[in-house]
């Protein structure tokens, strides 16, 4: 038969009573410390009390990050305003009168002499997300104007970027042959740099959007709003 290892005599202890004596010094030593422990992770908690939005970094931290925010927020409101002064919603013109308005439907030169016709051309254009062509002819109207140097150079990089580069959102559609054009006038930029192109979108407005304006509910409604002007006084 085994003999069961803690039926000896005598006042030695067994292996498995020193195996249970040690564990009890390794658990009051735990005991001991833990007071420790927690004031540590008191400590600690205190610490973190001063964190905000639950997260890492201090208050101190959290503020620059709004401040931060508030800068670029600011930023982006400030870009946007100046994209719009530089495209104006409209031209200022006088309302235009029935003859003016029975005058569009003539001709497409006649449209696009007035100021009044180019914006409710324009108006019509936007209905079709084909504005940066209107934008575009206007564009170059305005840098013939110029005859600064500097001034001309400027506004032509700003056409460029705007209107002919494949990574514009208002990129108007151009030909090769025009495109390669402009790339050598590039160069040295002058008010005319731009000439090919705009009469190639000038063409195309007129054969693809002013058939369609002359149709279109915005002309309509015009027309109808001053013919029926007389009537009502």
């Amino acid at each position: 038969m085994w003999d069961c290892p803690g039926s000896g005599g005598g006042g030695s202890l067994s292996p498995m009573g020193s195996e249970r004596t040690e564990m009890r010094k390794r658990q009051m030593s735990t005991t001991q410390d833990t007071p420790s422990a927690a004031q540590a992770q008191l400590s600690t908690g205190n610490r973190g009390s001063n964190a905000c939005c639950f997260c890492w970094c201090c208050c101190c931290s959290c503020s620059c990050l709004t401040v931060r925010n508030q800068d670029e927020e600011r930023a982006r409101t400030t870009s946007h305003e100046l994209q719009a002064e530089g495209i104006p919603n409209c031209e200022e013109s006088p309302a235009p009168t029935l003859e003016e308005v029975n005058a569009w439907a003539q001709s497409f030169d006649k449209l696009m002499l007035t100021p009044a016709g180019r914006n409710a051309f324009r108006e019509f254009l936007r209905t079709e997300f084909s504005e940066e062509n209107m934008l575009f002819w206007m564009a170059c109207e305005e840098l013939k104007q110029e005859s600064n140097k500097s001034v001309i150079e400027e506004k032509a990089r700003l056409i460029y970027e705007d209107y002919i580069s494949i990574l514009s959102p208002k990129e108007v559609s151009l030909d090769s042959r025009v495109r390669e054009v402009i790339n050598r006038n590039m160069l040295e930029p002058s008010q005319h740099t731009f000439d090919d192109a705009q009469l190639q979108i000038y063409t195309l407005m007129h054969r693809d959007s002013y058939p369609r304006f002359m149709n279109s509910a915005i002309y309509k409604d015009l027309l109808r709003s001053l013919s029926e002007k007389p009537a009502e006084a």
